[in-house]
């Protein structure tokens, strides 16, 4: 039976990616390795900073202070080395943290108001209830207008965390927290902008303005653009630290207007053709043309995300955490923390707040029916997701430096930090352990998880069947192929007393165009053209690019500009990943997966044993047919 690597605790770096360019949700997955080595940099960096502050404070202050001078005669920039990793290798953070935002909105979770509304509600008073308990118990210390140090998750650390000490089947929780993230992303950064800006001059803005407009229509250059990138965002970076307004935000501004879409699959194929063009003749021309039409048939902003990614990971949240996170901690600092009012607010704030706030909100919608909820998604997950979102590291390191002038009073809530960030990290663990102990039938992968749906679900035969059989498969699966003929065999032999239910399942570790085949035939089923399409696909595995697809929806009579505008939908691609995640939170690792009137089949899936399957686990009385033995 072949191998299902849809999600996987361990990824595999070596496994490719599917999909006619556009990520999997195998590849994100797998990204899920450099998530959980960055978060462990991190955790490294911090503890060498917490190690160098108390064993030599002065060094690590001197260090942090030594001046940098950068320029040419009365031009020039001077830059403490604190102020070079918070002010210029943050803002490459802050950059990717807006291309994460402008993709989601632009093709992502954050596209349809009946998916965003449960992580946006959610954010937003997971970033409300922090500042104010915060605001509560600091009261009176002079340092209440720092409550924006408890109202930001560290995404790297949770993502990260959730790799090392998540549930089982983590999907929709990820996504669902991500999602979350986004928009909590969006209420820190404009805080920051709004609340924690000094000194503010406008006429810099206009010059910044001035230059975020043309890294607009930087989009219409028909080459050389990366230059014309790198020097305007260095001339607006430069305008928002002349303005007053934290230069880390220009990092966000610059990265709202990068380009994103999903890829053309005729482009795709276009550059593949130029790719087999060169291996056949091979010369600097065909290796140009090709290297270009692969790269730009992937927009701008997902090619920076890939390529930022692995230094904001592994090198500058790392060195964020070794400028920022030394703390010295001797008996008096820590008795000082104990009685501090803003030790306790940004802990309360951030373990406290952040559960309440996230956890509340996400159970107070799933029992009124606001939003979507997938399988999987359940309460206990939710709250241990919230406790997890108490993990506020980077961010709310980043403003206790905005915010607090009293170097006693920073090194107070930076205890804070550090503190509530182990607290939710530990709460988080206990509440993921307990739930997967006690994880009932239908999340252990016995049980279908998803009730068949005749609004949602693609039925083969009477809707109101007694016997239904449900597929989890894969359109370029071998055995899948098989399958069909035990499948067609079944549908005969019970006539008008069977159902048929398709679910996807791509391989995409083994098939590269499984995905694309999938998203296909739910582009076709718009049309009401879903059973058509798949025998179509089934009838010919071996080809199943780009072109054979769109020739496949002409001579089915589809309407092909309908057909291929759906393609490029979000809800074609969120239909085959909700399967996907749905497949993940059974613990499906092969396919074809068979689900005999609900429960799981094990065993072979030949005609007659299905047929058996059906009647022994029938909730009613069945007549059995001549051939049921």
């Amino acid at each position: 039976m072949s191998q299902l690597t849809l999600i996987q605790r361990s990824p595999d770096p070596d496994h490719g990616h599917a999909g006619g360019g556009r990520p999997s949700i195998a590849d994100r997955i797998r990204g899920l390795g450099q998530n959980r080595i960055g978060a462990i940099l991190l955790l490294i960096a911090t503890v060498v900073a917490i190690a160098w502050a108390n064993i030599s404070y002065g060094s690590y202050h001197g260090f942090w202070d030594m001046h940098l001078t950068i320029g040419v005669g009365d031009l020039h920039l001077d830059f403490t080395v604190h102020a070079l990793v918070n002010d210029a290798l943050m803002a490459i953070f802050f950059f990717t943290v807006g291309l994460e935002v402008r993709r989601e909105f632009a093709i992502g979770e954050l596209t349809t108001w009946s998916r965003a509304v449960t992580p946006v509600v959610a954010a937003i008073l997971g970033l409300a209830i922090p500042a104010l308990l915060y605001v509560l118990i600091s009261s009176g210390s002079g340092s209440e207008h720092a409550w924006g140090i408890v109202i930001s998750t560290d995404t790297a650390f949770l993502v990260g965390a959730l790799a090392l000490i998540g549930p089982r089947a983590p999907g929709r929780l990820r996504v669902f927290l991500l999602a979350l993230a986004v928009v909590d992303d969006i209420g820190a950064l404009s805080i920051i902008a709004l609340v924690y800006t000094e000194n503010f001059t406008p006429l810099p803005l206009v010059v910044a303005a001035v230059g975020l407009a043309a890294i607009y229509f930087t989009r219409y250059l028909r080459g050389g653009r990366g230059p014309v990138y790198g020097t305007l965002a260095v001339i607006v970076w430069l305008a928002f630290l002349a303005s007053g307004v934290h230069p880390t935000l220009a990092g966000v501004a610059i990265a709202l207007l990068v380009p994103v879409y999903r890829p053309d699959r005729r482009d795709v194929e276009h550059a593949l053709e130029l790719a087999r063009t060169f291996r056949q003749s091979p010369n600097t021309e065909y290796a140009r043309a090709a290297a270009n039409s692969l790269r730009e048939s992937i927009s701008i902003n997902e090619r920076l995300q890939s390529a930022y990614a692995p230094y904001v990971a592994y090198v500058v949240l790392p060195l964020f955490a070794l400028a920022n996170a030394g703390v010295q901690i001797d008996g008096e600092i820590l008795a000082s923390a104990a009685v501090s009012a803003v030790t306790w607010g940004v802990i309360v704030g951030l373990v406290a707040g952040k559960l309440i706030g996230v956890f509340g909100s996400a159970a107070v919608m799933r029992l009124l029916k606001v939003g979507e909820f997938g399988p999987g998604l359940t309460l206990d997950r939710l709250l241990g997701g919230a406790a997890l979102c108490g993990v506020g590291f980077t961010i709310s390191l980043f403003i206790v430096d905005l915010a607090i002038e009293d170097e006693a009073v920073q090194n107070e809530a930076r205890v804070g930090v550090l503190a509530a960030s182990v607290l939710a990290f530990v709460l988080a663990t206990v509440i993921f352990r307990i739930s997967d102990a006690f994880r009932p039938d239908e999340e252990a992968g016995l049980a279908l998880l998803r009730p068949v749906d005749p609004t949602r679900d693609h039925i083969f035969g009477p809707v109101d069947a007694p016997l239904t059989l449900v597929e989890y498969g894969d359109f370029q699966c071998g055995f899948c192929l098989k399958a069909t003929g035990s499948v067609e065999e079944v549908r005969r032999e019970l006539d008008g007393r069977f159902r048929y239910v398709w679910r996807h399942a791509p391989l995409t570790r083994f098939h590269p165009n499984a995905l694309a085949a999938a998203e296909a035939s739910e582009a076709a089923a718009r049309q009401g053209k879903f059973f058509e399409f798949e025998r179509s696909l089934f009838a010919d595995q071996e080809n199943q690019l780009p072109t054979h697809i769109i020739r496949r929806a002409h001579d089915l009579g589809l309407d092909v500009e309908r057909f291929e505008r759906d393609l490029t939908s979000f809800a074609v691609t969120a239909r085959v990943r909700d399967d996907m995640l749905d497949a993940e939170a059974m613990d499906i690792t092969a396919v074809p997966t068979f689900f005999v009137n609900g429960r799981r089949h094990v065993g072979p899936y030949d005609a007659q044993s299905l047929i058996r399957a059906l009647y022994d686990t029938a909730d009613v009385e069945v007549e059995r047919g001549p051939g049921a033995r």
